[in-house]
Formats: C-alpha cells, structure tokens, sequence
C-alpha cells in the first residue's frame, strides 16, 4: 500500500480524538462553528461508507468535558475510550481498537494539532501506518501552533486532506448509487456553498420541488 493510493472505504479508519468543549475553548486556528461542522461531516461520512470509526476522550469528567453531543449521535453505538494520556497513542485499548479494524490508512482529526493530533500521528507513522491528517477538523491554539504542526507531520510522512476530500475520494464515482443520495444528504447539510450549489441545481434546473426542511 501507498499513500498515492487514494482512500477508500475498505482501506482506511477514522479516529476523532478529543472533541470536547473544554479543548475547543482553547482553538484559535480555526472557527469554531466551521470545527464542529466539519469534524461531523467527516464522521456522518465514515457512517455512510461504513469505515471503521474509534472516538476516544481525555479526562472528560475531570477537565475536558463530554465529546459533542451532535458528533457522538453519528455513532450512537460507539462508546469513547478514555484516556488520561496526552498522546492517545501510548493508550493499550485506542491501539487495540486500530489494530482491530485490521486497516493500514488511518484518517485522524484531533483537537488540539500540536498536541492530540501531532503525537498520535507520528507514532502511528514509526510503526508503519499510513496517516491521513485531517487539517479542517482539527485545530490548534493558535494558528501558527497549528500550521507548524501540520508541516512536522508531513515532514515526518503525513498526508493532510480535508473532510470535504475524504467524503469525495470515498464517493469517487456519482454512478456509485447506493450511497449517491446519503452523501447529497450529507454535502446538502455540511458543505456550505457546495451544498447551495446542489440545491439550487437540483431546484432550478432539474425542477425537483424545495425540500422541506425540519
């Protein structure tokens, strides 16, 4: 395998770490409202194209608080692994469940980049993993703390990619129908002008009638 290879639901794993309130405080590379939306995104679709998906947290109850709400209801049968450890990497039970999903392309967003995301990424990387860093959902506390650390995993062998990239590069072909409408669901709801562009399409030249929104 090879990081030219392109991702694809059979070759690759998610793992989101630490998307809880209290890390989100402290992020200032990126907004983060668009955090949240993007980091959903990504994980609605792992759902969709059902990619192995780990969440694991940091001290929730003593520090960091509960993942989000709206993105632990995108895997509603998940249970996060918690962690005390900084670098979820040196965590038995997060390494067990990557070793599990039996992939070699790990897609990681962690909150924050030069900490959660950094570490994790680099061990992953020694011990032979490909690591796909997704820059959009993740983010830093300040943005050059973030932006630094996105060029030392990519000197180290990461490959940075967007939520946006990943939901398309599984896609890959809009005659692939049986997941076609759950990802213009998907673009409809997360991708910001992309999803303007696909409702305005499908109203004014296609003449499908307004959706409905509840």
């Amino acid at each position: 395998m090879s990081n030219r290879e392109l991702l694809n639901p059979t070759n690759s794993a998610l793992i989101l770490i630490d998307h809880q309130p209290q890390m989100a405080f402290g992020v200032q590379s990126i907004d983060r409202q668009t955090l949240k939306n993007n980091t959903v995104g990504l994980a609605k679709a792992a759902r969709i194209f059902n990619v192995p998906t780990i969440y694991t947290s940091v001290e929730t109850e003593s520090f960091s608080g509960f993942i989000w709400p709206e993105l632990l209801a995108v895997h509603p049968e998940q249970k996060p692994i918690e962690r005390t450890s900084m670098n979820s990497w040196e965590d038995k039970a997060l390494v067990d469940a990557v070793k599990a999903t039996g992939r070699k392309k790990l897609i990681i967003a962690a909150l924050w980049t030069e900490v959660c995301l950094t570490f994790p990424a680099l061990e992953a990387l020694a011990e032979g993993y490909e690591v796909y860093i997704v820059t959009d959902a993740s983010g830093g506390t300040t943005k050059e703390a973030h932006d630094m650390s996105v060029q030392r995993m990519i000197q180290a062998g990461a490959v940075p990619v967007t939520w946006q990239q990943v939901l398309l590069e599984y896609q890959r072909d809009w005659a692939h129908k049986e997941t076609y409408e759950a990802v213009m669901e998907l673009v409809l709801e997360h991708s910001g002008a992309y999803g303007m562009g696909v409702d305005y399409a499908y109203t004014m030249v296609h003449k499908a009638p307004q959706r409905q929104v509840k």
